[in-house]
């Protein structure tokens, strides 16, 4: 779905002539400057504990991306903006920004090296969406670990674009038993892990690779044997963001395969081009799912042009084995947020103190699926032009404390991403904070190489990838977290109500500053 501008600029001037016509009258009487306060303490333990009893419970059925218990959680959203008396950007009453989704089963495929078969599930793994095509080649590049950092990169010097690439897994070392893209002894981003599969999936999209075969003998039999169930349960599996653009292939494979594309790939460690040919036929098995991101808006009363996004994920796990994953905290806890902060903003906007730049609501779909929704407005339909965009605060899970954070006040609050685009915005957040709500702000898990990836993990990071400055907000996880026990009576609503007042005060700075915020540190091209 793309916006139609025009309609949307006229349907925005009519819902908005209100508030704009009451700020005007305001200040042509010489009132002094708004206290946010005022608006702040509207934001009560109260009400978010009413509303997240409500939309946390079995009825919303975990609120999974394209079921029933999501359809009911979007319409919920809808009906509180609409009580609210806040608009959409969209026309009339629709609130809902359509997200096209796939659900992919296991495809068919079937694999020949220099004419020797393999077969999926034993030999090798198709992991994300894919079409149905054919591979005929005979010029597979070999990329050493993959690795495509600032200060270390295994594709320099190589033309992949349009073809496949061997990757295997790891990250070699310095002497002194450092790892070479950080200097450090800590587990990196390509190192291990799950971290390390979608890092070096990353390096090859980026590079214009065609597919990528990886060797990751620790994961592949796990990841073998799940995916070998699932295809044989019939069900389907990871759903994916459809879209016109092609994009890389992401191949698991075992040993034995790796050894028939490149014999010495335990032993040899650097690039080159290798002589291998691969046919390889793919059927895909997709199937359409129907989902949508739910928004609503208040428009700037001087610099309306300008949009402030305040994010949150409205999906969670579903049911399974008969068992409600409700999300209280993930992300029930950042979407009763959202419709904190937009009804004080919109108490604001009925006094006369509408903010001077305006305010997106976003809340989207399909983040437990891979940051769905966020993607799609992000790289397929933003509402608004994100060059017009002046910053996103995205909350996921700030209802709870992290068990393993020992010391420190339980009033706290994990940021991420608050320094990496803006240092304005950082100074901002922490003058607000200081100002109103007094809560201590711990940067731990700010930093792109954090093995736990949080920075690359919620829906900040669609808008921080485009030079949009962020701040994620997040609690830290917890013996509940993506589990059924992550219930609503388990939240700590006055640290609930205090954090939210935090991103409600710092989104009222956002919004009112006399300048937008100065992107000082944007990245020239993605990590």
């Amino acid at each position: 779905m793309k916006t139609t501008f025009k309609i949307l600029a006229a349907t925005l001037l009519m819902v908005s002539c209100g508030s704009s016509n009451q700020n005007t009258k305001k200040q042509a009487e010489n009132k002094p400057p708004a206290d946010p306060t005022e608006y702040g303490n509207t934001i009560t333990s109260d009400e978010l504990k009413e509303m997240l009893y409500t939309y946390a419970s079995d009825e919303f059925e975990g609120r999974e991306t394209g079921e029933p218990g999501q359809k009911k959680a979007v319409n919920y959203l809808k009906e509180q903006y609409m009580k609210m008396g806040i608009p959409s950007p969209l026309s009339g009453d629709d609130y809902f920004q359509e997200v096209p989704l796939q659900k992919q089963k296991s495809p068919e495929a079937m694999l020949k090296v220099k004419g020797t078969s393999f077969e999926q599930f034993t030999d090798f793994l198709i992991l994300g969406s894919v079409e149905t095509e054919t591979m005929d080649m005979s010029n597979i590049v070999y990329v050493g670990y993959g690795i495509d950092a600032e200060n270390y990169s295994n594709y320099s010097g190589l033309d992949v674009k349009g073809k496949i690439v061997l990757a295997k897994s790891g990250e070699p070392k310095n002497e002194d038993g450092t790892y070479v893209t950080t200097g450090t002894s800590e587990e990196t981003k390509w190192s291990s892990g799950r971290g390390s599969l979608s890092s070096k999936r990353d390096a090859a999209k980026e590079n214009g690779a065609k597919a990528l075969f990886y060797l990751e003998p620790a994961l592949f039999e796990r990841y073998a044997n799940y995916y070998r169930a699932v295809a044989e349960s019939g069900q389907a599996g990871r759903i994916s963001l459809k879209s016109n653009e092609s994009s890389t292939l992401f191949m698991m494979i075992n040993e034995d395969l790796a050894k028939a594309l490149f014999a010495n790939i335990n032993d040899d460690d650097q690039p080159k081009n290798i002589g291998s040919s691969v046919t390889l036929d793919i059927k895909s098995q997709s199937e359409q799912v129907e989902s949508e991101n739910v928004v609503a808006f208040i428009r700037g009363t001087e610099k309306p042009d300008e949009i402030l996004v305040i994010s949150a994920h409205l999906d969670h796990e579903g049911v399974k084995d008969g068992k409600v994953y409700n999300g209280a905290d993930d992300d029930g806890s950042g979407t009763v947020a959202i419709l904190e902060i937009a009804e004080a903003f919109k108490t604001a906007a009925d006094n006369g103190d509408g903010p001077k730049r305006s305010i997106l609501f976003l809340h989207v779909t399909g983040e437990e699926k891979g940051l769905l929704g966020s993607r799609h407005y992000s790289d397929n339909d933003p509402i608004f032009p994100l060059k017009n965009t002046v910053a996103d605060l995205n909350i996921d899970m700030i209802g709870r404390t992290d068990p393993k954070r020992t010391g420190g006040d339980r009033n706290y609050i994990y940021l991420i991403g608050s320094d990496k685009l803006s240092t304005e915005l950082h100074e901002l957040s922490e003058a607000m904070n200081t100002k109103y709500t007094n809560i201590e702000l711990d940067y731990k898990y700010n930093d792109e190489n954090d093995p736990n990836r949080f920075y690359y993990r919620s829906d900040h990071y669609n808008f921080a990838k485009n030079n949009i400055p962020v701040i994620f907000y997040f609690n830290g996880t917890h013996d509940d977290y993506h589990q059924p026990t992550d219930t609503p009576d388990k939240i700590e609503y006055d640290l609930l109500e205090n954090r939210t007042r935090l991103v409600f005060y710092t989104a009222w700075e956002v919004a009112n500053r006399d300048a937008r915020l100065i992107v000082d540190k944007a990245e020239t091209e993605s990590e």
